[in-house]
């Protein structure tokens, strides 16, 4: 197994039953999720960049949350139009978003 350079979680309210219910989920978790499974493959980043969904955070209210390791980054607040923006000025460009930081 290849060791990627960056690992991100996206929380979509996963539940240890299969069920994806509360805020995050609500607030387009899932979309979220899927716009950068889009955009690792558009940009053929698969070996680099790993993408996991997550249950809760426990921080509902910055929801919904991505963090980015090994850089331990939490963004809050994401929209599936940040996913770009976190591709590009953070995992191709080395720079912390700073608007969406947690």
């Amino acid at each position: 197994m290849q060791k990627p350079k960056h690992h991100i979680f996206v929380c979509t309210s996963s539940r240890a039953n299969g069920q994806q219910k509360g805020f995050c989920h609500a607030k387009e978790g899932v979309s979220i999720m899927a716009k950068f499974m889009e955009e690792i493959e558009e940009r053929d980043l698969g070996g680099e960049v790993y993408l996991s969904n997550t249950g809760c955070f426990g921080i509902c209210e910055k929801g919904p949350v991505v963090v980015v390791y090994p850089d331990n980054v939490w963004y809050g607040s994401v929209i599936p139009d940040d996913v770009p923006v976190i591709l590009d000025e953070h995992i191709e460009g080395g720079k912390v978003v700073d608007r969406l930081l947690i």
